[in-house]
């Protein structure tokens, strides 16, 4: 990588990791440098998706022939990094210098620091070519996004599901109440054959519809990326073998057709924005979950669920050179490191605290989980330092997503953990970041819990009059 930037210790400094560098301190340190040298020059990054769709992200960058110029290409690297996992993109548009899309296009290419990247959201995500274009700022296409107006659909019989990784929910939900509700377990990240997965999640389907009088509608959430109902990347699928993966991917599209009714399936993170949003009745809502990895979720100040991936365990919150790598993408310093229970283990050791080794992530976290509420010293310092990472990472984010609430959950926040990671960002985000005043962090309240995942989910497909009885 090139040279570093101008890295900025944080006000508050995480209990347990003395050398975190926030990009947001990192990020706002280059501007002001560019600032003082007279205002740079103007890069606008556009990012290309499916359908022709576009986002925009435009900055200003220091002048050629400054001392630090240098600096440009890592600021940019991880501006791109960060839009591409929040947003997605196969084909980057660099409209500025032609030295940064150069070099964009060395890091973002197979043989780059960023193959991972390349591939992935080339091919796996959007099946094309990823491509690095470089052109005048003023040549970069317009934005163009489609929010769509899902969800908040009460009327009617409808199903509301979550695909997990241990057991598959589901709901039938009339005019929005539940009638009915099961958890069933399955393994499906075992399971290589797609008609295992066509079986199951047909008799969840049905069942729930034997409780209703008819069936007018269904919607549904799994982890993973999908775009237009269709899954491209899902652990949930990790062992169907790749020349089978495209019935998976027309999965929903079958059972939609099978079913004959509206069926809408998302990402998990965005139902729960989605609940947010319905529960708190605003928008601009941020969810971040803490779980086996971080989810994230997004509906935007017009109440849309937007096509961003918002993929935020892959997207960078801290700077400094030996910051904890992913194992997935072999980069540093992303978010799955730092809100999930991959941080609680990282941090585990330097609070004084040795993990069992033979037992399953759960039960790990459980231990841990266990010392927090009797109040040892270590691991109330695991919780205030996720605390502090998560105040720094908000005032990141906010630079991409316009927001107005931020809720956190996920199992990371169960019992007195919640609440101390709440505590810790609430201080850094007032103290050291007072134009950000206006988000509200929270944790889900009874009546946010009130509007569930599953008539969130069930809620996401409009019922065409004609079919609305």
């Amino acid at each position: 990588m090139p040279a570093s930037l101008p890295l900025v210790a944080p006000r508050f400094v995480p209990p347990l990791d003395e050398a975190f560098r926030p990009a947001v301190l990192a990020n706002r340190r280059f501007r002001q440098r560019v600032a003082e040298a007279g205002g740079g020059v103007p890069l606008v990054l556009g990012l290309e998706r499916s359908d022709g769709e576009l986002s925009r992200f435009e900055t200003r960058l220091l002048p050629e022939g400054h001392p630090e110029a240098e600096a440009n290409l890592m600021y940019v690297e991880r501006l791109v990094k960060f839009l591409l996992w929040a947003r997605g993109g196969w084909r980057l548009y660099v409209g500025g210098p032609r030295p940064v899309a150069d070099f964009l296009a060395r890091v973002y290419s197979p043989e780059g620091e960023r193959a991972f990247d390349y591939h992935f959201m080339g091919e796996q995500v959007y099946e094309q070519t990823f491509t690095v274009v470089h052109c005048a700022p003023e040549e970069v296409p317009p934005a163009n996004e489609r929010g769509k107006p899902l969800g908040r659909h009460l009327d009617g019989c409808r199903i509301g599901f979550d695909l997990g990784a241990s057991d598959r929910k589901v709901s039938a939900v009339i005019d929005g109440q539940p009638v009915y509700s099961e958890e069933v377990v399955w393994e499906p990240r075992k399971h290589a054959d797609p008609e295992y997965h066509y079986r199951e999640i047909m008799t969840a389907l049905r069942t729930a519809a034997s409780k209703m009088p008819r069936l007018d509608a269904i919607g549904g959430s799994s982890a993973g990326i999908y775009i237009n109902n269709r899954p491209m990347v899902a652990s949930l699928f990790r062992s169907v073998p790749k020349e089978e993966y495209h019935k998976v991917r027309d999965l929903f599209l079958r059972i939609r057709r099978e079913l004959g009714v509206p069926l809408e399936i998302i990402n998990d993170g965005d139902v729960t924005a989605l609940a947010g949003s319905m529960s708190l009745e605003d928008n601009g809502i941020l969810g971040i979950a803490l779980g086996s990895s971080e989810a994230a979720g997004y509906v935007d100040m017009d109440g849309h669920i937007v096509t961003w991936l918002s993929e935020l365990a892959f997207a960078p919150v801290d700077y400094q050179p030996q910051a904890a790598v992913d194992e997935w993408s072999g980069d540093r310093g992303v978010g799955s490191q730092y809100f999930s229970q991959q941080c609680v283990f990282r941090l585990a050791p330097r609070a004084g605290i040795q993990i069992p080794a033979e037992v399953t992530d759960a039960e790990k976290l459980k231990f841990v989980q266990e010392k927090l509420e009797a109040g040892h010293e270590g691991a109330v310092k695991i919780w205030q330092t996720m605390g502090v990472y998560m105040g720094y990472a908000i005032a990141h984010y906010a630079e991409f997503y316009p927001i107005k609430h931020v809720l956190i959950l996920g199992r990371c926040t169960s019992g007195r953990g919640g609440q101390l990671i709440l505590d810790g960002a609430q201080q850094v985000l007032q103290a050291e970041f007072p134009d950000l005043a206006h988000i509200h962090i929270q944790l889900p309240d009874e009546k946010s819990r009130r509007v569930g995942q599953s008539i969130a989910a069930a809620s996401l497909p409009e019922i065409p009059k004609k079919e609305n009885r």
